[in-house]
């Protein structure tokens, strides 16, 4: 009996874990029976329109494991969506490809904008009256998907943000002169405040620890208020620690900082952190340090968090699952059943009710004057932190090896955009 293929692919920005999901996926398959060929596409929903297919069976078990501690994403991603004005253009590629390679199950790996790719695909493939089952694989370090307790790749990415204010307040308090000093750190987050909150972990609910200030987007930037507060930690500590979230807007909602903005409105954050650090000396007089970790929040594999990674391969096995038997539309999302000690499980959400949409930080997370986050946004982060997955080292670094790919023969006429 001929099985049918499936094929996996990512999108968006990669986290330390995702290639975690992409092995879990290409494991649960071939043990299922049921799959033939396990595709992986080359950068994405641009890759599938490309052609542009690796055959998973080079993988053996040894590299299967490989893959899942490499963070990056080991079959590149890419950012595009799936237009609506292009008169049915694109959908009629992707459905070219996936009869051309016998592709019965189609896995997407990614935040909001890729579920609602899974629910156009699935949608279109009930217009079309093909029998292809599409299913979203769940991941982003913003923690800001709807309908799951939480992201695979926000746990990773908030034990490295946590731990270097751990470190970098413990620097900056050594260091402490007559006049004052501020380290101040901007994290990703243009529109939620989830990683910019993982910094509280640090101070391990002493106020007197860094970070002492958390800015987020979900609370308007009052900066009366705020430098109030610089000065008194500063002349009661000699130094203050703050956390800047990319994408903190100022009372009006304006964006306090933006780096450019392309032809299509798409506006590139960044510098809100020296933003903040230079209002600090030019109002207060107080020496700065200023730091983005950027892609480092995001790419640390060296300090994984085991829960995080043990939920990445979750969603990566269960999408499996739903996908042969045939819940199409479907993203397996995390569920917390308990939280001393954590314990969560997995269960089905429909795309189409999430797609697009972004979770923030409830109420009860951000302190009322809008400087700080609660005890009880440190009290659901502190378990997705936990658990250490030391790298293989060589030579002093983690042994992650490289990723070489052959694509399969293309059967289709290169696509035009």
């Amino acid at each position: 009996m001929r099985h049918q293929n499936l094929l996996y692919a990512h999108s968006g920005g990669v986290t330390a874990v995702i290639n975690a999901s992409a092995a879990a996926v290409v494991a649960a398959a071939r043990a299922s029976g049921r799959v033939g060929k396990v595709f992986a596409a080359w950068r994405g929903i641009v890759g599938v329109l490309e052609e542009a297919l690796v055959n998973t069976a080079c993988l053996d078990e040894a590299a299967l494991a490989r893959l899942a501690r490499t963070p990056g994403g080991a079959f590149g991603s890419c950012r595009f969506d799936l237009p609506h004005d292009d008169g049915g253009k694109a959908m009629d590629r992707l459905f070219a490809v996936f009869d051309a390679h016998d592709i019965g199950w189609l896995l997407y790996n990614g935040g909001n904008g890729s579920m609602d790719a899974v629910a156009r695909i699935q949608a279109e493939a009930a217009r079309r009256g093909h029998a292809l089952v599409c299913v979203g694989v769940p991941k982003t370090v913003d923690n800001d998907i709807v309908g799951t307790d939480c992201c695979p790749g926000f746990g990773s990415a908030a034990r490295y943000l946590a731990t270097s204010m751990l470190e970098a307040g413990l620097d900056t308090a050594s260091m402490v002169g007559s006049k004052g000093s501020v380290f101040v750190m901007e994290v990703m987050g243009r529109n939620t405040g989830w990683l910019a909150a993982a910094t509280a972990l640090a101070a391990q609910g002493d106020p007197d620890r860094a970070p002492h200030i958390v800015l987020v987007p979900e609370a308007g930037f009052d900066e009366a208020a705020f430098l109030a507060r610089v000065r008194g930690i500063t002349e009661r500590l000699g130094y203050c620690a703050v956390t800047v979230a990319e994408g903190i807007r100022r009372p009006d909602g304006s964006l306090l900082m933006e780096k450019s903005r392309d032809a299509r409105g798409y506006v590139q954050l960044g510098g809100a952190g020296l933003a903040v650090a230079r209002l600090i000396n030019e109002r207060l007089g107080y020496k700065f340090h200023w730091a983005i970790p950027d892609y480092l929040q995001r790419s640390a594999g060296h300090w994984l968090s085991a829960t995080d990674r043990a939920q990445a391969e979750a969603v990566g096995r269960v999408a499996v699952e739903y996908a042969l038997a045939g819940k199409g539309g479907t993203m397996p999302a995390i569920r917390r059943l308990r939280d001393a000690p954590y314990r969560w499980d997995v269960a089905p959400v429909d795309t189409a009710t999430v797609a697009n949409l972004e979770r923030g930080l409830p109420d009860g997370f951000v302190r009322a004057d809008g400087l700080h986050v609660t005890a009880a946004a440190c009290n659901y982060m502190r378990p997705l932190i936990e658990g250490e997955i030391a790298p293989p080292v060589v030579a002093g670094l983690p042994d992650y090896g490289r990723w070489e790919w052959t694509t399969v023969a293309r059967r289709l006429p290169a696509w035009q955009a």
